[in-house]
């Protein structure tokens, strides 16, 4: 399949992804849940396993669509990619966990919560991949110039 992919002119959309940003997942369900992602090979790779419902819900119905965005008042900047495709759940590789953790993390795994430590080193752990490439990619800068409050006079 072809990924459709609309891209606005100052907008880098693959700078955009590889920010430590949360992505919102929706399921049939209709569910949606909050996730840590890494964006590589043009696809989105989020961590999952037993503890979850996502695995359950992706073999039941693979159809998912996803959501990444920004939304700063302060400066204006308001930016969104939107995804659609069909999940797919893969086996689970350190290399690739340890890239998406240290996002999040940081490099130095010693100050990790166990837990994220255990799915990276424990093969018990049961963690696996859901990888979605997306069949549609839309991504928008809606960002917008913010103005200093009229009649204030700087100290």
């Amino acid at each position: 399949m072809e990924t459709d992919v609309q891209r606005e002119p100052d907008f880098d959309v693959d700078g955009f992804l590889a920010r430590p940003l949360t992505a919102r997942v929706a399921t049939s369900g209709p569910t949606v849940r909050p996730t840590w992602f890494l964006w590589e090979q043009q696809a989105f790779w989020i961590l999952t396993g037993p503890w979850a419902k996502l695995p359950g819900r992706v073999r039941a119905d693979p159809a998912l669509a996803l959501v990444v965005d920004e939304c700063d008042l302060a400066t204006g900047v308001v930016r969104q990619a939107i995804a659609r495709g069909e999940a797919e759940l893969v086996p689970f590789d350190v290399p690739r966990g340890r890239r998406k953790l240290s996002r999040y993390l940081g490099s130095d795994e010693s100050r990790w919560d166990p837990r994220f430590r255990h799915y990276l080193h424990a093969p018990d752990s049961g963690a696996i991949w859901l990888r979605l490439r997306p069949v549609s990619l839309t991504a928008r800068d809606l960002s917008y110039s913010v103005r200093a409050p009229t009649g204030l006079t700087p100290p």
